[in-house]
């Protein structure tokens, strides 16, 4: 409903209970709990913009990717590219036939990682890799996925070693504050064993590893699933090494 035309009606239903006239006569706490009624019933059916941010990212935060180059990147995959300030994995035009990763060149262990990330097409699926490595003479990498796509947005998967969700995100609250083909500000945090990870300022998984060969420090990889055609924006990425 447009929003003028919801204050109209609000305001004659308002004048409906309590005319203009009795106003002066009616109890503060009455006409309060009037306009706390209207207020509830105007908000209904709105979806409440979440806060862009829940972990507290430090003036220091390092951009990952500078918006115009694969610098501080693996270079020559053909399946990643640099538009409008963004990396851009898979093609709309042609299906992406085995599973594709962008890894930094560094190795992290402790860090805040913030980053805006939107998916193109029907089945898309992607990820964020962390303390992963490369698979030898493999297009594969091995290590946690800070997951990207319908059914596991939010969720953490155990990339090409326990092959499975480690923790999911409960679907209702994914329904809730996702912005379904838009932009959406992802958050994860890897302290330790600790993880967890945020979707538009809330979170959705948190995890402690509990086996201790698990290695907990790795490359930062963007990954773009197999498939029919789809793509994966990833823009504004921020990371702050904590210790």
């Amino acid at each position: 409903m447009n929003g003028d035309l919801r204050n109209v009606l609000l305001q004659q239903v308002f004048q409906a209970i309590i005319p203009i006239r009795m106003l002066k006569k009616t109890p503060v706490s009455t006409v309060f709990f009037v306009l706390l009624l209207l207020a509830t019933v105007g908000c209904a059916g709105k979806k409440l913009s979440p806060s862009p941010a829940l972990f507290e990212v430090s003036e220091n935060a390092a951009r990952l990717f500078d918006g115009a180059s694969f610098d501080g990147w693996e270079k020559g995959n053909e399946f990643f590219r640099v538009e409008d300030e963004s990396i851009v994995g898979g093609s709309l035009e042609n299906p992406i036939p085995q599973n594709e990763f962008l890894c930094t060149e560094r190795q992290y262990s402790n860090f805040r990682l913030k980053l805006e990330t939107r998916l193109l097409g029907d089945q898309t699926n992607a990820g964020i890799q962390f303390h992963s490595e490369r698979i030898p003479d493999d297009n594969e990498v091995i290590g946690y996925q800070a997951d990207i796509g319908a059914g596991y947005w939010g969720g953490l998967y155990d990339e090409s070693r326990r092959n499975r969700l480690m923790a999911a995100a409960d679907d209702q609250l994914i329904e809730e504050i996702l912005n379904v083909g838009d932009w959406n500000v992802y958050e994860l945090e890897a302290d330790g064993p600790d993880i967890r990870i945020a979707i538009n300022g809330r979170q959705t998984i948190s995890y402690r590893e509990g086996d201790p060969d698990i290695p907990l420090e790795g490359h930062i990889c963007l990954q773009i699933h197999s498939g029919p055609p789809g793509e994966v924006w990833y823009k504004s990425i921020l990371i702050d090494e904590t210790r």
